[in-house]
């Protein structure tokens, strides 16, 4: 456990460039140093960890920790590699709150909000060529962004992956109308995680109004549920939920210090969190943490049993095309609003956006190192 601990804290500490760079990092580190997996085994958890909502790349730690060590080590490579951007950006909340008035925070928050515009575009146009790839993925997408257009709120957000599942599911049966059943394994998932993961999803929101910790908790909980895609996609999910309790602005920035901070991009909930509970940010942070990243864990555990037979099922492949399609359409809405509306005001920002993009495809150029570019053009440009 300790040996797990470890490796994956020194990870959290270095591991920039989000999900796929982190799957990157454990490749080399587990799989081509260590040998604690082998490639087939570690290309198929990659396989399982996209398939599943949650945060990829901190799911696949787990499993990696979970190998190792058992439950105890799964647990010890989450702590680890979470640990350091958790204790970051809850630091930043922190400092943004007590000196929000200050001239350098209001430059750093402008940049990095400009920053945010840039890595989202760049998200979005990674997911459109591996995921838009024929008309049926196209017009999921397109729907989905229209639908968003006429609709708000968490059932505005989810809406669109259920439908996209169910008719990914039914058009299966044009595809590939004869399955021959012998061929398929039965799906035996661990059934009480299941329920602990659905109870805890129905029950929260009747709860949560009991208490603002338990609110928070429901709000970061049900956003953990639905996210497929990455730390990216918490950002369409999270922002009608947390409508009135963190600004738009805070929750922008909160967006833009996860790309700057080592980890994963889940534990923007962290500074979320924390800003959701100024008088408490420590207690808000842990809450909102623990919260986004249990629904992911609880369903790794559960189909884990389940993965291989979950994989070779042609139903659920083609019912899988469809929900990434949307998760596509629900980052570019994000992508309108709120990211470039609530960061995008004059035509400099305008040009630092497409220079900051041009920088980071076609230059490789750091996301720590366009954050300082871009700050420093936010200073001069005031």
């Amino acid at each position: 456990m300790v040996t797990v601990f470890w490796q994956f804290l020194v990870l959290g500490l270095c591991s920039f460039g989000g999900p796929a760079a982190h799957i990157g990092y454990f490749q080399q580190a587990f799989v081509v140093k260590k040998k604690w997996l082998t490639d087939e085994d570690f290309t198929q958890a990659i396989a399982l960890c996209q398939f599943l909502p949650g945060p990829a790349s901190s799911q696949l730690g787990m499993y990696i920790g979970y190998k190792k060590a058992g439950y105890i080590g799964s647990i010890a490579a989450f702590i680890g590699f979470t640990l350091p951007s958790f204790a970051l950006l809850t630091f930043l909340a922190v400092a943004n709150n007590k000196f929000d008035s200050s001239v350098i925070v209001e430059h750093i928050i402008t940049a990095a909000k400009l920053l945010a515009v840039v890595v989202v575009t760049d998200a979005l146009w990674g997911m459109i060529k591996k995921n838009l790839t024929s008309i049926p993925t196209i017009t999921t997408a397109l729907l989905t962004m229209t639908w968003l257009m006429f609709s708000d709120g968490l059932l505005g957000q989810i809406f669109p992956i259920i439908i996209a599942s169910i008719v990914g599911y039914l058009w299966s049966f044009k595809t590939q109308p004869v399955v021959n059943k012998h061929l398929i394994k039965p799906i035996r998932p661990h059934i009480g995680l299941v329920i602990t993961f659905l109870g805890l999803l129905a029950l929260l929101p009747f709860i949560a109004a009991t208490n603002d910790s338990i609110k928070l908790f429901s709000i970061f909980y049900q956003a953990g549920s639905f996210v497929f895609g990455g730390g990216h996609v918490v950002l369409p999910l999270l922002q009608p939920m947390l409508d009135g309790m963190v600004t738009d602005n805070t929750f922008l920035s909160a967006y833009a210090s996860a790309q700057l901070v080592p980890g994963p991009m889940f534990t923007m909930a962290s500074y979320l969190g924390a800003s959701a509970m100024p008088a408490m940010p420590l207690w808000g942070s842990v809450i909102a943490t623990v919260a986004v990243f249990l629904p992911g864990s609880l369903l790794l555990f559960a189909f884990l049993p389940a993965w291989k037979a979950l994989f070779s099922h042609p139903r659920l492949i083609q019912a899988i095309l469809l929900i990434n399609a949307c998760v596509v359409g629900l980052l570019g809405s994000a992508l309108i609003n709120p990211v470039v509306t609530s960061s995008v005001k004059s035509i400099t920002d305008v040009i630092a956006v497409v220079i900051g993009y041009i920088l980071i495809k076609k230059y490789q150029c750091p996301v720590w190192l366009l954050a300082i570019l871009l700050l420093i053009f936010v200073i001069i440009a005031s």
